[in-house]
């Protein structure tokens, strides 16, 4: 069968590279032999972008077997490895790094024998949207489209395919119900399974989440609960049995809000426990997300149609074929692989999502079948809703569905909550900030591509109908013309700036690096306080605040036009023209909110200082580049707008954690979640991790690794992860030392078969770095916060965390202030410690886990060593004794601390 395929395939590894001709021969290339084959010949490939990488060779394409996969199954995963591929297919998996060339080509003759089984249940639409790229000239339309049978009629394809949403009756408020500690454990027995042993931890953890489920007697005053549950206690069933319990009894639904997306999959696959039957648990239970992560069907019609070119139009065609058998829509983190979109170098995946707030709601012919809006009706009946903290946030400070408003919510993964709420309540009056507000306000600039539309478009049918509401979007478009346009950046560096807001921009940047005390030329962003501005700065606050009045006034009179529209209700006003109405009210408001922010920071240059806020200036930059300049603004404690937005209209919450105190007491924890500013208190409940850490981890602090030193910290870590043979986790606190430890020593494991991956470096999205690395448990992975958090990989695949330093936070304006106001050292210590123990809680997930977390910093200070649970051995010790400690680690030696003793 593979004889049959006319065209090689390409392997690449940092340990060399392999090509297996259609004769069946199988050779060792140089890179230089393989880029010359590449550019002439179509290759057989698994992840292009990858492989060209380790190439060196950017423009490397060819048939990538991933982009095979998605279009024969679309919306189901795979790991895109050869282990992954070989799952999926029944072939065996390759043996070595010379095997895989030759392996591909068998996968490839499988894949390519799916249309002949009778029973592909991913058939309808395939022929199709197989035409379609063929004329894009997709390099597998050859080989897939003669397999594919012409339909005798039409193919339900995509939008006639997708099913519609129904309206439905507003759902009644929840009842007022007690639930019985006796009730809540009964619920845990039914979670947990009849012959599960009874974790005496986790059932007093549910007890006490459940009193946040108690009928609130206090306006204003929630019943809340802090908990914090070690490791292994169990918590997601332990707040399920309550949340459900209430939620049956009450016909209220519980919001469920993570950070994560992590967590947000764990949790619907936890929920299997609650509602078995799948039918009843998509009903029961919904994952909503910000309507950024959802594809926009007519963002998609419109790519489909011609609006993207080239590789980007072949994304489109996959894209639209996932969505046909998408559950949900979603495109980050949902059922759409994520490393679809890395395939595309330059992918469009992003302009599919309404990322700039202009949906046009009821206005839109695809709006009955819209993903977003079904997910948003989905949660109104739904029992749990699984959302982040982020959008639990944004729909209560603006949301459009104030109706279903929940009143009873579940915040895990807590110690977020503080960060969260420090990004949802800022403002940052920058030149991208400006000109997305100018294209939501006028449009497309002249000779851009693709659908945007401006206020004009979307609310055309209103200003032929009311003449007020028609001159205010004039007037708002004239006035947006002052913002910052196209070339802006460019115009600030060559002293050209156009119009107020850029003239303002302009005197920032001049006074960021005025002000500068660390090196302009070293590449890294830069920042100054708000204080003492120079005359430049104040001359151009006026202008700018003018020109921001003069946009904000006419947007402050369309809402109200708006909302008289809606009171007057005129003939042609149906119901989706209401819905459409109303959610342009909703979006004129959360951009006017904007404006206001920005407003009050322009009034700040040159005035008071407010105590409830911390000000600054910043050019960011990467990698010396400039990439957005303006003015920001944050709340000195963000938990205060929190408890006032979140938490006051709520009558109960659970924030829980497995570091909800960070290594510190709780009033810690009763800061950072909003619980000072309620009138009345939280309770309190802790339950410590049932995990025998004396026995199953070690931290090591290596104390020979000179602080600075490129290629010590690179020879540390390459020891370390040979001596443990893979399994292990490298944390960094800065993106440049991880790639250049990681260029360093990827082709020394490579030769020790021990394959590396590394956020920041290899063409993939985290989310999947996560599950190859989870996948195999020889190979490594490097990455900085967010490998820290929410990474759940038990088992034999993680058995070693190595921090390259103790994580100090950064020294900003910001932070500056907070130290300050909140303790200075132990400020800075209790956020060292609640990320110590972030990633040690990486290491041990169940009970049979053994592992070592290694820290490359003698400057490790004792005080710190409070993050690690109690009892935990902490050893000082050179290089050479930790490599010798890491031996053990693939033998899984029960007793780590014997090892120490007898050593």
């Amino acid at each position: 069968m593979t004889a049959a395929l006319p065209h090689p395939a390409l392997h690449a590894s940092y340990s060399g590279v392999w090509l297996a001709t259609p004769g069946g021969e199988t050779r060792a290339l140089s890179r230089g032999e393989a880029i010359r084959m590449a550019a002439d010949t179509p290759l057989i490939l698994m992840n292009a972008p990858l492989i060209a990488q380790r190439l060196g060779y950017g423009e490397l394409s060819g048939l990538d077997i991933l982009e095979l996969f998605a279009f024969l199954h679309p919306a189901q995963f795979m790991v895109p490895t050869p282990k992954g591929l070989a799952r999926v297919t029944g072939l065996d998996t390759p043996q070595s790094e010379a095997d895989v060339a030759g392996f591909l080509r068998e996968a490839t003759a499988r894949l390519l024998a799916t249309p002949d089984d009778p029973d592909w249940a991913e058939r309808e639409g395939a022929w199709t949207c197989a035409q379609s790229l063929a004329r894009l000239r997709w390099p597998w339309a050859p080989l897939v489209a003669p397999r594919l049978i012409r339909p005798e009629r039409a193919e339900r394809w995509l939008f006639s395919k997708l099913p519609e949403w129904e309206e439905g009756a507003a759902r009644p408020s929840p009842r007022t119900v007690t639930i019985t500690g006796a009730d809540v454990e009964a619920r845990l027995d039914r979670l947990t399974g009849a012959g599960a042993e009874r974790r005496t931890g986790q059932r007093g953890y549910a007890v006490a989440a459940g009193h946040a489920f108690a009928p609130r007697d206090m306006r204003d005053s929630p019943n809340l609960v802090l908990a914090e549950a070690g490791t292994g206690i169990g918590k997601t069933l332990g707040y399920l049995a309550p949340a459900s319990l209430w939620s049956d009894a009450a016909g209220g639904a519980v919001w469920v809000s993570t950070f994560t997306k992590a967590l947000q999959r764990q949790l619907g696959h936890e929920t299997r426990r609650l509602f078995p039957d799948a039918a009843e648990r998509k009903r029961r239970v919904v994952t909503r997300k910000g309507r950024e992560n959802y594809l926009c069907l007519l963002n998609l019609e419109d790519a489909l149609q011609g609006g993207f070119a080239g590789r980007a139009a072949i994304l489109a065609q996959l894209v639209a074929r996932w969505a046909a058998y998408s559950s949900d829509g979603d495109m980050v983190g949902g059922d759409l692989p994520g490393w679809l979109p890395t395939l595309f170098r330059r992918n469009g995946s992003t302009a599919l999502t309404d990322r700039r707030g202009e949906c046009i709601y009821a206005g839109c012919p695809h709006y009955r079948k819209c993903f977003i809006e079904r997910a948003a009706r989905a949660s109104a009946e739904a029992d749990i809703v699984i959302a982040n903290h982020a959008l639990v946030m944004v729909n209560a400070a603006r949301g459009r569905e104030s109706d279903s408003r929940p009143t009873r919510y579940v915040f895990d993964e807590g110690h977020h909550l503080f960060d969260a709420a420090d990004a949802m309540f800022a403002a940052a009056l920058t030149g991208q900030e400006g000109i997305e507000l100018r294209r939501w306000v006028t449009g497309p600039e002249r000779g851009s591509r693709g659908r945007r539309r401006g206020l004009a478009a979307r609310l055309s049918d209103v200003a032929s109908y009311d003449e007020q509401g028609g001159r205010a979007i004039s007037q708002a478009v004239d006035a947006a013309m002052a913002l910052p346009s196209d070339g802006w950046l460019q115009r600030l560096a060559e002293g050209e700036p156009f119009g107020p807001i850029e003239t303002l921009l302009a005197a920032v940047r001049g006074l960021t690096y005025a002000r500068d005390t660390k090196g302009s030329d070293a590449g890294y962003g830069l920042e100054t306080e708000l204080a003492e501005p120079s005359a430049e700065l104040v001359e151009a606050a006026g202008p700018a605040g003018e020109a921001l009045d003069s946009l904000v006034r006419p947007m402050v009179a369309l809402g109200r036009r708006l909302e008289a529209v809606l009171a007057e209700a005129p003939d042609w006003m149906d119901g989706p023209a209401r819905a459409r109405i109303e959610g342009a009210i909703a979006s004129l408001g959360w951009r006017t909110e904007t404006v206001g922010a920005w407003l009050a920071l322009i009034a700040r240059i040159g005035g008071p200082a407010d105590p409830d806020f911390v000000d600054w200036l910043a050019v960011g930059r990467m990698e010396g580049r400039e990439y957005d300049i303006g003015l920001h603004r944050h709340w000195l404690d963000p938990s205060r707008p929190f408890a006032k937005t979140v938490l006051e209209p709520a009558h109960g919450a659970l924030v829980t954690s497995a570091t909800l105190r960070a290594g510190g007491d709780w009033a810690v924890a009763e800061a950072r979640s909003g619980a000072n500013h309620l009138m009345r208190g939280p309770s309190h409940f802790e339950a410590v991790s049932p995990f025998d850490y004396a026995n199953q981890a070690e931290v090591v602090i290596v104390t020979d690794v000179k602080r600075g030193d490129l290629s010590a910290l690179a020879n540390a870590y390459g020891r370390l992860i040979v001596a443990s043979e893979g399994g292990a986790l490298g944390l960094f606190t800065a993106i440049r030392r991880l790639r250049g430890v990681h260029a360093r020593i990827a082709d020394r494991l490579a030769r020790e078969g021990l394959p590396l991956y590394a956020q920041h470096v290899d063409p993939i999205d985290t989310g999947t770095l996560v599950d190859i690395f989870r996948d195999d448990p020889r190979a490594s992975l490097m990455g900085t916060d967010a490998l820290r958090d929410g990474v759940d990989v038990p088992g034999d695949s993680l058995r070693m965390v190595v921090m390259e330093g103790v994580p100090w936070p950064k020294p900003t304006v910001l932070h500056a202030a907070r130290r300050v106001a909140e303790g200075g050292r132990e400020y800075d210590d209790r956020i060292v410690r609640a990320k110590l123990a972030q990633a040690f809680g990486r290491l041990i997930r169940r009970a049979d886990d053994r592992g070592l977390f290694i820290l490359l910093s003698a400057a490790m200070p004792s005080r710190l060593l409070t993050a690690f649970p109690e009892g935990t051995p902490v050893t000082r010790m050179t290089l050479d004794e930790a490599v010798a400690r890491a031996q053990r680690l693939p033998s899984r030696a029960p007793l780590l601390h014997e090892a120490r003793e007898q050593a």
